[in-house]
């Protein structure tokens, strides 16, 4: 009689034991499924970020058809189309298909592809269309947001229209690279495009393709990674360490230096232009732009003259408050704000 009883406590046990344990197995799926479709919507919200960022009212990004996938072990993100609103500064753009994913094990290291075609409306009557062949970017986020992202995109082409002048203007490039990063409270950038092409209507297509590359860093302004600095360029400042452009056959035009963007966009900076092949740069400007050739020409043999008659020149290019000079007297022109 107690063994009976004793061997009927011990299947009672075990049976709890049993029902504990499955407990805890469902709880345990309960709580990763919470988590991986938690972690589904924060990858949705970094990449609409990405892509639009901007983080004020008036600003919302929306993907089509989102559908997520890679349950349990990988975290992927689908959009038919996805639509941008700037109702604020009135632009709104429209891209492809996205797909995003990252790995269960490290939710904040994301990488993207975006589809074209690209269409960029804004209210002063600029219409941007872009297609490429190929965009892949990836993304490192941390507490303070988007730590760092890469793009690269393959056969781009695009065209701005302009309803109020009429002026289109088409650029294509072989392969464009985009790569940003938080660097303390800085954001260090830098861009390059190779064999690009830039032609304006009813304009004559004098200079041939180009590469050049872009080397910044803009001080305080690290949220412009992800549009949590609403001020934007705004009261920037920073350090231009160079911006190469290079037309071929050894005409090469590199310029650095500090910089800074006052609270209307204009630009002010004092930098070192340095011109290799001046002649051949001047003769090219000169032919595709016929109305400035006189003084394009004057130009030409003024910094040539400073270069004591050598085709290589480096002067000091002043620009205060959008107003360009070399040196601070002879006058280039206007630069617009940014």
């Amino acid at each position: 009689m107690a063994a009976s009883s004793q061997s009927g406590s011990s299947q009672s046990g075990s049976g709890k034991k049993f029902w504990l344990l499955g407990g805890g197995i469902l709880l345990v799926i309960a709580l990763y499924t919470g988590g991986w479709f938690y972690a589904a919507s924060a990858l949705k919200t970094t990449v609409l970020k990405a892509i639009a960022p901007r983080d004020q009212a008036g600003v919302s990004g929306e993907c089509s058809d989102i559908e997520f996938r890679g349950y349990p072990f990988r975290i992927g993100l689908f959009c038919s189309k996805i639509d941008v609103d700037d109702t604020a500064n009135g632009v709104s753009a429209t891209f492809g298909a996205l797909r995003s994913a990252a790995q269960v094990y490290a939710p904040g290291n994301i990488v993207w592809e975006l589809d074209s075609p690209a269409e960029i409306r804004t209210s002063n009557g600029l219409s941007i269309s872009a297609q490429w062949a190929n965009l892949q970017a990836s993304l490192a986020t941390k507490l303070q947001g988007i730590n760092r992202s890469s793009t690269v995109i393959e056969g781009l082409k695009a065209t701005a229209v302009s309803s109020y002048t009429g002026q289109t203007i088409s650029f294509d490039a072989a392969r464009t690279e985009i790569h940003l990063r938080q660097n303390g409270a800085d954001l260090d950038g830098a861009i390059s495009v190779q064999d690009a092409n830039t032609a304006m209507k009813d304009w004559p297509q004098i200079f041939p393709k180009f590469s050049a590359s872009v080397d910044l860093t803009i001080a305080g302004k690290a949220g412009l990674i992800d549009g949590s600095d609403p001020s934007g360029l705004n009261g920037a400042a920073g350090e231009l360490r160079r911006i190469v452009a290079d037309i071929g056959d050894g005409k090469v035009m590199t310029l650095t230096g500090p910089f800074s963007v006052d609270e209307h966009g204009l630009l002010s900076g004092k930098f070192k232009l340095e011109i290799e092949q001046l002649g051949p740069w001047g003769d090219s400007l000169k032919q595709a732009f016929p109305d400035i050739a006189p003084t394009v020409k004057t130009a030409t043999k003024l910094l040539q003259s400073l270069a004591g008659g050598k085709d290589k020149v480096s002067v000091d290019l002043v620009v205060d408050r959008g107003n360009a000079t070399v040196s601070g007297f002879i006058p280039l022109g206007r630069i617009p704000p940014i």
